[in-house]
C-alpha cells in the first residue's frame, strides 16, 4: 500500500515489537492511535522524540490515544536504546511499544519511507506520523526531513482537533488552541445550529454579507 495517506485504512500487519507482536487491527481496535516512525535507533533527533513522546505519553492516554513507534533496528537494539532515552529525559518511560523492522517492508507498507535517506542496508525510515481513528483509517499526518524533530504540543493539538471534529460538526480554525471557539461546519443551516448548539454561535459580519463563518464554543 504505498499512497498510505489519509483517508486510508491501514493494512493489518502483525509487527514484532518491543512488548511483543501485535496485530495493528487489534492493537487500533476501537481507540484512537498515533504510529510515528524514526530514521534510526542511536540517531540524536530521534531520541529527544522517542523521549518527548514519552513525557507526553499520559496526555495522549488521557484522551485515549494509544502510542506505537517504529524503527528499522532490530528488537535488541531498541531496547538498548530506550536506556539512551529515558537518561536523556529524565522521569520519561517508554512504556509504549517499538516496532522493529531491520528487513525494511513495514515501513513500505505504511509509506514511512526516506527516499533520500539511505544507509549500506537500504533506505531509511521518514520521521513520520499517522493519526489513525477507531476505524482505523488515517486522519492526520505529518512528514518531516531527519533533520527536523516534531514539535508534540503540536501533535497534543492536532489530536484534540481531531477528537472534537468527530464528535460534533465544528471544525478548528487557523491557530486553535484546546479552549478556543471552534467554527460550524458550513453545511450545517443556522436552524439546525440553534438545536445543536444551544450555548448560541456567533456569526462574523463580513463584506460578502454569506454567513458562514460561524463560532461557537464546544
Amino acid at each position: 500500500m504505498p499512497g498510505l495517506t489519509i483517508g486510508d485504512t491501514i493494512p493489518d500487519l502483525q509487527v514484532d515489537t518491543t512488548q511483543g507482536k501485535i496485530k495493528l487491527h487489534q492493537f487500533c481496535s476501537d481507540t484512537w492511535t498515533i504510529l510515528f516512525s524514526h530514521p534510526g535507533d542511536f540517531t540524536p533527533v530521534c531520541t529527544t522524540e522517542l523521549g518527548k513522546m514519552a513525557q507526553y505519553a499520559s496526555e495522549f492516554y488521557k484522551r485515549g490515544v494509544l502510542l506505537v513507534g517504529l524503527s528499522c533496528d532490530d528488537l535488541e537494539s531498541h531496547k538498548e536504546w530506550i536506556k539512551d532515552i529515558e537518561a536523556h529525559t529524565p522521569g520519561a518511560k517508554v512504556n509504549y511499544p517499538i516496532i522493529s523492522d531491520p528487513k525494511r517492508e513495514i515501513i513500505k507498507q505504511l509509506n514511512m519511507v526516506d527516499p533520500d535517506e539511505k544507509d549500506s542496508n537500504g533506505n531509511l525510515p521518514s520521521r513520520a506520523l499517522h493519526i489513525i481513528g477507531p476505524d482505523k483509517k488515517i486522519k492526520l499526518s505529518f512528514l518531516y526531513p531527519a533533520t527536523t524533530g516534531r514539535n508534540m504540543d503540536e501533535v497534543l493539538r492536532v489530536v484534540e482537533s481531531l477528537q472534537k471534529a468527530s464528535k460534533h460538526k465544528i471544525a478548528t480554525p487557523a491557530n486553535w488552541k484546546p479552549g478556543d471557539p471552534v467554527v460550524i461546519s458550513p453545511d450545517v443551516t443556522n436552524e439546525q445550529a440553534k438545536d445543536m448548539f444551544p450555548q448560541g454561535f456567533e456569526t462574523a459580519n463580513l463584506p460578502s454579507k454569506k454567513e458562514y463563518l460561524r463560532f461557537t464554543n464546544v
